[in-house]
């Protein structure tokens, strides 16, 4: 259905004052016409809008319907017109990420990003690894596992062995690896991760019945109040490590997948999002020469 721009835009500015008259000094238009240009849309969309009460005006259930939707439009038109003012157009970059990518690795550098490419506005919306790019609005998303997602472009960014970590007040009577099995084994919802350490450090796996989290974060938070052993991407725990505030068990490290940078194929690549990733690239390419090395 064509609708004109300004009987919207009447109607928008009316419902918010609940008001022809109030509408009309806004849009520097007569009473009369903003009134018309209301009239026009509810016989293009065959619904009164506003019904008339006692004090003025009020909306109709078709009217409250419309409402929110015409708001946000007018003021996304109204901030992208805005951005057309500086030198450069600035670009909004929706990207997801897993909240222990974000924390441990991605926070700190954001500055970096952001002196470097300043025409993006980045916004970051953390996930725990179940992610839709197009249900969500995301233009790319950053997740772990082994880069095949069907749809999806991946690139590789880092590698990320697990190792097992605790509280230091547990530390000191985890000697050997049979030691494990006395202990709180903490689990994320990825559940073979624990039978693949054991089998790398030449042991059977125990029965597994330490609470599961569905975020590395809180499984790392758990571990370092002393909850139990959790596994975790060292890489991405340096602070902790370094505070002592979470120790490692153990050199045996198990690798079972790594972080990706994904994106629908579908999906045009935009001048924020080839900065972003030609971006990820250069911070990463060192890290991982690293990784392959050891």
């Amino acid at each position: 259905m064509d609708l004109p721009l300004n009987a919207l835009r009447a109607f928008e500015v009316s419902a918010r004052h609940l008001s022809f008259t109030r509408a009309a000094q806004e849009l520097n238009l007569t009473q009369t016409a903003v009134s018309q240009h209301v009239k026009n849309l509810e016989g293009r969309l065959g619904k009164p809008l506003f019904r008339r009460v006692s004090r003025g005006l009020a909306l109709t259930d078709e009217g409250m319907a419309l409402l929110p939707t015409l708001v946000d439009a007018f003021a996304r038109i109204s901030a992208t017109l805005e951005s057309f003012k500086g030198a450069h157009k600035r670009e909004v970059l929706s990207v997801g990420v897993v909240g222990t990518f974000a924390v441990g690795w991605l926070l700190p550098r954001l500055s970096e990003f952001q002196a470097r490419h300043p025409f993006v506005e980045l916004r970051l919306l953390t996930h725990n690894n179940r992610i839709d790019l197009a249900a969500e609005g995301l233009d790319c998303a950053i997740r772990f596992g082994d880069g095949q997602w069907p749809g999806m472009q991946a690139q590789h960014l880092l590698a990320a062995p697990l190792a097992p970590v605790c509280a230091p007040s547990l530390a000191h009577r985890i000697r050997v690896v049979g030691d494990l099995a006395r202990e709180t084994l903490l689990r994320s919802y990825r559940s073979d991760e624990w039978p693949h350490w054991f089998e790398a450090a030449g042991a059977r796996s125990p029965l597994l019945t330490g609470p599961m989290f569905d975020s590395s974060l809180l499984l790392a938070d758990a571990a370092a109040q002393g909850a139990g052993v959790a596994l975790l991407p060292l890489m991405l725990f340096g602070r902790d490590l370094q505070s002592g505030r979470l120790v490692r068990l153990f050199n045996v490290e198990v690798d079972l997948g790594g972080y990706w940078l994904t994106r629908m194929k579908t999906r045009r690549k935009s001048a924020a999002m080839k900065a972003f990733q030609e971006w990820m690239e250069l911070q990463t390419q060192g890290v991982r020469a690293a990784q392959v090395a050891r």
